[in-house]
């Protein structure tokens, strides 16, 4: 069937009036954390005398030490935040202390300013537009949406703020959105400019139902991946900021980090999130396995882009094992996840761009 132009040029419309409304959202997030009336940073008495916490690894001693200490010490000092930083909500122990802003979890409620009120339904509003923007491109050619590297990026930004949005509506997260939607509002940018592909036909390889389970699958994870990305980054920044005031190079929390949650509660939601889309990761290689057999008549060909999907699997399943089996948290797994997502990211863009292949076709055209 012949594309639809019409429908196509709509598209397009959509999608930039959907950057327009991300940057206005943007610059809400930023502005709460600028001029917002934030809640008062009184000292509780809890946080003047923290309890000790247990230690999450048998063996391992903390009797005495705040739990803010021992998460800014970093996994691979022996201290820990124990069940109670898990227990406590998004904000973590001494959610009401000075450096941190707490969300609902199960405890304290955190109603969101207007600067945060007024970026929230622009980001919706983007959001709607985003999602009329990738249907109306897959109307106009007939097909699932992402059949080239234009149509996967705005698919896949279009997932991590579907994720993104879920989750901090869910938790109250409102403080984050600065962090997550900056990267998607980058990615859409350079979508939109840089690697644009007019509507048209796949070629004849990715005529296959295959198309809509396979990259469907990796469409999902990794929009997920990049939400876990951003908050691993934002983890590495706060905890670096609490290290400084726990070694006594500054006095508190300077800037915006003394408006973020605790550090152990944003590398427990990078977790969570690693966690939720890893096994759609591994379902998406399956299925490209499966479908490679039908198309080539072999499961496995060690092409450039299945051989960096394998890798990236390879890093994250190395993350998720080193949290389950040696405890590591914080710093190091942080930087285990961070690699994943380079290498996603390369799989993604590098080897489309640089490295010649069977997957090509999904490259820039």
């Amino acid at each position: 069937m012949p594309v639809n132009l019409g429908l196509a040029q709509l598209s397009n419309h959509f999608l930039i009036c959907t950057v327009v409304l991300y940057s206005l959202a943007l610059l809400g997030y930023a502005g709460d954390f600028a001029f917002g009336r934030h809640p008062s940073k009184a000292v509780t008495p809890a946080a003047k005398n923290p309890e000790p916490v247990a230690a999450e690894v048998p063996g391992l001693v903390t009797a005495g030490v705040p739990a803010a200490a021992a998460d800014a010490a970093g996994p691979g000092s022996g201290l820990a935040a124990g069940p109670a930083a898990v227990d406590a909500g998004w904000g973590g122990p001494g959610a009401d202390a000075p450096g941190s802003r707490s969300g609902p979890g199960r405890g304290s409620w955190v109603p969101a300013g207007p600067w945060v009120r007024v970026a929230l339904a622009l980001n919706i509003l983007g959001l709607v537009a985003h999602l009329i923007g990738v249907l109306t491109r897959g109307i106009a050619v007939h097909r699932v949406p992402w059949g080239d590297m234009y149509e996967f990026v705005t698919a896949v930004t279009c997932v991590a703020v579907v994720f993104f949005l879920a989750m901090m509506i869910r938790y109250r997260a409102y403080y984050l959105g600065l962090f997550v939607m900056a990267p998607v509002l980058l990615a859409l940018g350079l979508a939109e400019t840089v690697i644009y592909t007019p509507a048209g036909p796949l070629v004849p390889a990715l005529h296959s139902y295959w198309l809509a389970i396979h990259v469907t699958a990796m469409t999902l994870a990794t929009g997920t991946f990049v939400v876990g990305a951003a908050l691993a980054v934002v983890y590495l920044l706060v905890n670096r900021s609490a290290r400084r005031v726990a070694d006594g190079r500054q006095p508190a929390a300077v800037g915006i980090f003394r408006l973020l949650p605790a550090p152990e509660v944003i590398d427990r939601f990078a977790y969570r999130t690693v966690m939720f889309a890893f096994p759609i990761w591994t379902f998406g290689i399956m299925a490209g396995a499966i479908w490679a057999d039908e198309a080539w008549g072999r499961y496995w060909g060690w092409d450039p882009t299945e051989t960096w999907a394998f890798i990236t699997w390879v890093v994250y399943a190395c993350f998720l094992h080193a949290r389950a089996t040696a405890g590591w948290r914080g710093r190091r797994a942080a930087y285990i996840q961070l690699v994943g997502f380079g290498c996603l990211l390369f799989n993604v863009m590098g080897v489309s761009i640089f490295i010649t292949g069977l997957h090509s076709y999904a490259g820039l055209s």
